[in-house]
């Protein structure tokens, strides 16, 4: 085993922004690693947090990539009740895309199930939002126009009257 070298604190603003770079150029493995090593040294670097959950949820439906349970573990470090709600609402929304890109059987209902889990943290968020910041309405808003458009993303749970997430 590879004992890991921790980076100095004066590298870490660089090291972010290595991470976001990688994160968009769609290499999330890259950008996670770089995330960890900068937590190693500054466990409660909120911006990282954030940086390290999206990347994790980019490796969503990907063989080897990260849960949902992981990304989620991140979200419950983040300071403040807003930030919790509103990134446990991207981490729901990012998983019912990747159950899309996915496809299968039933793809479109269990993609439903996790949009309405969604919307229902944006607007928790929504609720208690700072003044001016209407991310969680743009992000509802996303999963209310998806859900209109397809007819494959809808309850199916008809069974039980409602959606298994409820």
């Amino acid at each position: 085993m590879f004992e890991l070298k921790k980076l100095s604190p004066e590298a870490l603003d660089g090291a972010r922004d290595k991470a976001a770079q990688y994160r968009l150029l769609n290499h999330p493995f890259l950008a996670e690693s770089i995330c960890r090593d900068i937590l190693e040294v500054n466990p409660d670097d909120q911006g990282t947090l954030v940086t390290l959950c999206l990347t994790l949820c980019d490796q969503f439906g990907v063989e080897g990539g990260a849960t949902v349970r992981t990304a989620m573990d991140i979200v419950e470090q983040l300071d403040g009740d807003y930030d919790r709600m509103y990134y446990s609402g991207m981490v729901a929304e990012r998983m019912a895309f990747s159950i899309l890109r996915r496809g299968g059987m039933a793809a479109g209902e269990v993609a439903y199930d996790w949009f309405v889990k969604a919307m229902r943290h944006f607007e928790a968020a929504e609720a208690i939002r700072p003044p001016g910041n209407d991310d969680a309405i743009l992000r509802w808003n996303t999963c209310a126009r998806v859900m209109n458009a397809r007819a494959d993303v809808r309850l199916g749970h008809e069974e039980a009257g409602r959606s298994m997430l409820e």
